[in-house]
C-alpha cells in the first residue's frame, strides 16, 4: 500500500480537526446553556420556583436515587416503551408484507392506514383508557397507535420501490413470492427497516408518556403530571435528565469511534 501524499494527509487531518471541533462545540453549548440558567436563576433574573435551576435538579435527582423511586417509574416507563416498540416492530413488518403481497388488499387497506396515522394520538388516549381501562396493557396500546400506522405505510412503500428487474429474474428462474419476499425484498429492506426501528422507539416513548399521562399511577409520565399538579418543576425536569445520558452515550459512541480509528491509522503507519 502506497503511502498518502502530503494533499491527502492534509485533508484528512482536515476532516479530524472538523469532527473534534464539531463535538466540542456541541459539549460547550450545552454547558453554556446549564451556567446561563443557573446564573440567571441564582441573580433572579428568571424566576427559580418557576424555571428551576440545574443545582435543585441535581438536588431532586441524588434524593430520588436515594429513595429509589426514580429508577423504579423508569424502570416501569422502560419496560412498556420496549413491549410498544416490540409489537410495532413484528405487527409493522407482518402488515407491510401482507399488503405486499396482495395489491388488492393494500388498495382497500390504503386509505383507513392514512386515516388512522392522520389522527391525534394524544386525542385516542383517553378513548384507550374507557375502552380498555387504565392499565399497563392500555399504555404498551397507547405507546403502539403512535408509532405503527406510519410504520407500517413506510415499510409497504419501501417494499414496493425494490429493484423491478431483480423481481423479474426471480420470476423468471421460477420462484414464487416467498423467494422474493426473502431474497430481495427483505434483504434490500433492512437499511430502511432500521432507520423506521429507531425513529418508532422514541414514537412509542412519546405514546407510553401521554398513556401515563391520562391513566396511570407509575411511570416517568404520572410523575410529570404529579410535578405539575404540586408545582414542584425540578421534579418535572429531573425526568429529562435520561435525554442528558441518552446525549452522553451518543457523544461517547463518537469519542469511542474516532479512538479505534485513530488507532487503525497508526497501526496501518507501522
Amino acid at each position: 500500500m502506497s503511502e498518502p501524499s502530503y494533499a491527502q494527509k492534509q485533508y484528512l487531518l482536515q476532516k479530524k480537526h472538523e469532527k473534534q471541533f464539531v463535538s466540542v462545540a456541541r459539549i460547550l453549548v450545552f454547558l453554556c446553556f446549564l451556567g446561563l440558567w443557573e446564573l440567571s436563576s441564582r441573580l433572579g433574573w428568571i424566576d427559580s420556583f418557576i424555571f428551576s435551576s440545574p443545582s435543585q435538579i441535581a438536588v431532586t435527582f441524588w434524593n430520588m436515587c436515594m429513595d429509589q423511586s426514580l429508577f423504579t417509574h423508569i424502570g416501569i416507563t422502560l419496560t412498556e416503551t420496549l413491549l410498544s416498540f416490540l409489537f410495532v416492530v413484528v405487527l409493522g413488518i407482518g402488515t407491510a408484507v401482507l399488503l405486499w403481497a396482495s395489491p388488492r388488499l393494500s388498495r382497500i387497506a390504503e386509505p383507513y392506514l392514512v386515516v388512522l396515522n392522520s389522527l391525534p394520538k394524544s386525542a385516542l388516549a383517553p378513548l384507550l383508557i374507557v375502552w380498555l381501562g387504565a392499565n399497563e396493557r392500555t399504555i404498551v396500546v397507547a405507546g403502539m397507535s403512535v408509532a405503527i400506522f406510519g410504520s407500517i405505510i413506510n415499510l409497504y412503500t419501501g417494499f414496493q420501490d425494490v429493484d423491478p428487474e431483480k423481481l423479474k429474474l426471480i420470476d423468471t428462474l421460477g420462484g414464487g413470492k416467498k423467494d422474493e419476499l426473502l431474497k430481495i425484498v427483505l434483504p434490500s429492506s433492512i437499511p430502511l427497516i432500521l432507520s423506521i426501528m429507531k425513529v418508532n422507539i422514541g414514537l412509542c416513548l412519546v405514546g407510553v408518556i401521554i398513556g401515563e399521562f391520562i391513566g396511570a399511577r407509575e411511570g416517568l409520565g404520572y410523575l410529570i403530571i404529579y410535578g405539575s399538579q404540586t408545582f414542584i418543576c425540578a421534579c418535572i425536569l429531573t425526568h429529562w435528565l435520561p435525554c442528558f445520558f441518552c446525549f452522553t452515550l451518543y457523544i461517547t459512541r463518537y469519542i469511542v469511534v474516532w479512538i479505534h480509528l485513530r488507532n487503525k491509522i497508526s497501526q496501518s503507519r507501522r
